[in-house]
């Protein structure tokens, strides 16, 4: 995939493109519908394909008081875009000039004079521009003047069936689904585990002190983490090497009556050895409970075992 982040620079390519828009936040299963639906006009009609991203979430210079939390950061986001066999994605900039851009401008200049549109796939629910003015049917208004077809797709639920109100698989049921705890609703929509990124950072080691020695992974305050509770999951080091994890995420009332923000603490179950400093990749696969104080460190410790004993068998 070809990945272009200056508009002044595109190459307008010469048999033209069908090309989607949006924050594409997730790369979820109603996401990669409407890639395919792309990926299959552009074939048939000898076009490229081409998605148009934003380098943050439009909502984070807009109303920055309100904006999710994100699913995926821009480096996932755009692995997960080429692994949907696009042939080029445009990251746009998304500053408040940008914000302030009339709707028919962002898509004259983006999609006409950048990208030469054949065709413009979006949800139909879309919206763009200043105020959100830009829709389906202004694109299809510029589209009989400029010369490509738009087609509004319809929704589609976890299974990629047309959604039924309140079922349609979109970024905002997976945030409530993972902020909810219900992880594996928030997977069905999602086509594959949620897993987050970060740095392993120098701890308190309480997790050595007690034999259960943990990394320590520091996320994006901008990244949403799943509800506090206890996961099995997989922890993927910088050299490609998957280890099966029991992920503690929260606040360790154990220890501590009050703490300003949950923890993310990844114990791998066949490893030893240093992951200070190291990139690390967090895949949440099943919820096993949710955080418990204990009233002494022997119950704890008791409670730990018994957690990576239960990782491990729906890890199997």
């Amino acid at each position: 995939m070809e990945v272009l982040h200056d508009v002044g620079s595109c190459p307008r390519p010469a048999k033209g493109s069908v090309v989607t828009i949006g924050a594409y936040d997730g790369v979820h299963l109603g996401h990669q519908a409407v890639i395919a639906e792309v990926r299959r006009q552009a074939a048939a009609g000898g076009h490229d394909s081409a998605v148009v991203t934003f380098d943050r979430h439009p909502a984070s210079v807009v109303r920055p008081e309100s904006a999710p939390r994100l699913l995926t950061d821009l480096d996932q986001k755009l692995e997960l875009l080429a692994a949907t066999g696009i042939d080029r994605c445009l990251v746009v900039t998304f500053d408040e000039a940008r914000s302030k851009e009339p709707a028919e401008a962002f898509a004259t200049e983006v999609l006409v004079e950048c990208l030469a549109a054949a065709a413009v796939i979006v949800g139909e629910d879309f919206h763009f521009g200043y105020q959100r003015q830009g829709n389906v049917e202004l694109l299809r208004a510029l589209g009989a003047r400029q010369h490509f077809k738009v087609e509004g797709m319809a929704l589609v639920d976890a299974s990629g069936d047309p959604a039924a109100d309140g079922d349609k698989a979109s970024s905002t049921a997976i945030r409530h689904a993972l902020v909810e705890g219900e992880l594996e609703r928030a997977q069905v929509m999602l086509g594959r585990p949620y897993e987050v990124r970060g740095i392993v950072a120098h701890g308190d080691e309480r997790g050595r002190e007690l034999g259960f020695p943990t990394a320590n992974v520091s996320v994006s305050g901008d990244i949403l983490l799943p509800a506090d509770g206890i996961y099995a999951g997989w922890y993927e080091r910088p050299d490609g090497s998957v280890h099966p994890t029991a992920i503690s995420l929260g606040r360790r009332p154990t220890f501590y009556a009050e703490a300003h923000a949950s923890l993310l603490e990844a114990h791998l179950l066949d490893f030893t050895g240093d992951l200070y400093d190291e990139p690390a990749k967090v895949r949440f696969v099943a919820r096993l409970r949710g955080e418990a104080r204990y009233d002494t460190v022997e119950a704890l410790v008791e409670q730990i075992q018994q957690d990576c004993h239960d990782a491990r068998a729906r890890l199997r």
